[in-house]
């Protein structure tokens, strides 16, 4: 449990750094430069991604259950994963409404993903690696909303087009996750195959 708690704190960390210390950021991007800077940030992510899947790995070895869910949850989580891959395409589709609208849905998605896995897992790893997430994409997004209202940021107005494709995308990606990519890279078919 020790590595997955040291990845959480690396990779949530840096994640962090503009939520809790955004001028401290800016400054330190601007002495060190802007490569250097996302060298060293890409670098402590990768470092603490590995020790999040190392960890969490080790931790599911030997589960520490704190409860079992009931059946039905595996149904409620795949339906919020589908909207977590929808969410995550909006952000990459260019001129969507989700995006227009919600203007931070990756974040959103990554709050849509952990509810999902809180939902249908009741280990101890379980509830510390999405528990963890949900409340960094929490206040990440909270942050973010706060950058855009100071900034007066303004978001390009979306299309139909641009909406059915982040649509399209994001389920297509999920079924190719659900059905196949979850149970080779994590080892758990979540449908059931």
């Amino acid at each position: 449990m020790g590595y997955l708690v040291l990845g959480l704190v690396l990779f949530l960390g840096v994640h962090s750094v503009r939520i809790m210390a955004d001028g401290w950021r800016t400054q330190t991007r601007a002495r060190l430069g802007e490569m250097p800077w996302k060298g060293l940030y890409s670098l402590v992510s990768a470092v603490g991604l590995a020790f999040i899947v190392w960890g969490y790995g080790l931790a599911r070895q030997q589960p520490v259950v704190l409860w079992v869910p009931p059946i039905g949850m595996r149904h409620a989580a795949a339906l919020l994963t589908l909207i977590a891959f929808v969410l995550l395409a909006a952000t990459y589709v260019p001129r969507n409404a989700l995006k227009a609208r919600l203007h931070h849905p990756m974040v959103l998605g990554v709050k849509v993903w952990a509810l999902a896995h809180l939902l249908s897992n009741g280990n101890l790893a379980d509830v510390l690696l999405f528990g963890s997430f949900l409340l960094w994409a929490v206040l990440s997004f909270r942050a973010a909303r706060q950058r855009d209202r100071a900034q007066g940021t303004v978001y390009a107005a979306g299309s139909a087009a641009g909406t059915a494709a982040a649509v399209v995308v994001g389920a297509v990606a999920w079924v190719g996750f659900a059905f196949w990519g979850h149970a080779w890279l994590i080892g758990v078919a979540p449908l059931g195959r």
